[in-house]
């Protein structure tokens, strides 16, 4: 009987009804910030080494050893079959790149994405990093993708409405010609890696989100920004690695946050990386 009523809601195009996102209360919350303060120890102690010569491979093996010695699970490694510890985006790669042994150069742009899980809560940043001497252009797209972030942050208020993050963005990023990624979007945080509320970085015309952001939500706010096309594509071979559709370059950060009674509270923010008005 439940599967025939299924399949009759289905054919009535009914849709599944999501779960709503966990409301975390005050000890959850410390969960959630432990998590985050170790995901920005992390990246604080990779960024000296992300550096002309130095292969992906190595930062993925630093990555790992530094999580495993503090006792610490790597997030990403194994999760749905994805091979290493952090993912690594190179110059057209939008998201998802898997570690390799082609040393970076001098000129690339390249986004280190870690996610971690500190005492079962998950903490989950990134950050585009430039291989000096790069190309204004480059320059200009990593400071969009950095401000864009920050925007969208800025734009959360409790009790406010999830479309006021994409809304934000998208108007920025479009107001400075550059395209903001659609496939892709930043995700509820907690137990679970993945969860509700998924943020998209833009207002989708059709079905918008009618989230409400309550004190105790906690997501990711990581807009990709594309020099060129929004669009992207995925590679054949290993079904992971994302390039921009027109082999553009992409360029992303990623903060977790959880809303509180005021505004956002950035769980992720580093010691040593760029804070909000940072110049590239």
């Amino acid at each position: 009987m439940k599967g025939l009523w299924l399949t009759i809601m289905q054919a009535l195009g009914q849709k599944k009804v999501k779960p709503k996102p966990p409301i975390y209360d005050e000890q959850e919350r410390e969960g959630m910030r432990r998590a985050g303060r170790f995901n920005a120890q992390l990246l604080d102690f990779i960024r000296p080494h992300v550096k002309a010569g130095v292969t992906t491979l190595e930062l993925d093996r630093l990555a790992y050893d530094y999580t495993i010695d503090h006792g610490h699970t790597p997030a990403c490694l194994g999760y749905k079959g994805y091979p290493n510890t952090i993912c690594t985006s190179v110059n057209e790669v939008v998201c998802h790149g898997i570690p390799n042994s082609r040393p970076l150069r001098e000129g690339d742009i390249v986004n280190v994405d870690m996610t971690t899980i500190v005492d079962g809560w998950h903490g989950d940043s990134s950050e585009t990093f430039l291989l000096e001497p790069v190309t204004e252009d480059a320059r200009k797209l990593v400071q969009a993708a950095f401000d864009a972030m920050h925007v969208g942050i800025d734009a959360i208020q409790p009790f406010g409405k999830l479309t006021d993050i994409g809304r934000a963005i998208e108007r920025f990023a479009r107001l400075r010609g550059y395209a903001v990624v659609q496939e892709y979007q930043g995700h509820g945080l907690g137990r679970e890696f993945h969860q509700e509320p998924g943020v998209p970085h833009y207002v989708p015309k059709l079905n918008p989100s009618t989230v409400i952001l309550e004190p105790g939500m906690c997501f990711t706010v990581e807009p990709m920004i594309n020099a060129g096309t929004w669009r992207t594509m995925l590679d054949k071979h290993d079904k992971w690695t994302v390039r921009t559709m027109d082999l553009s370059l992409s360029a992303q950060f990623e903060h977790t946050v959880v809303v509180t009674e005021t505004g956002a509270d950035i769980l992720t923010e580093t010691e040593n990386g760029p804070k909000p008005g940072h110049k590239f």
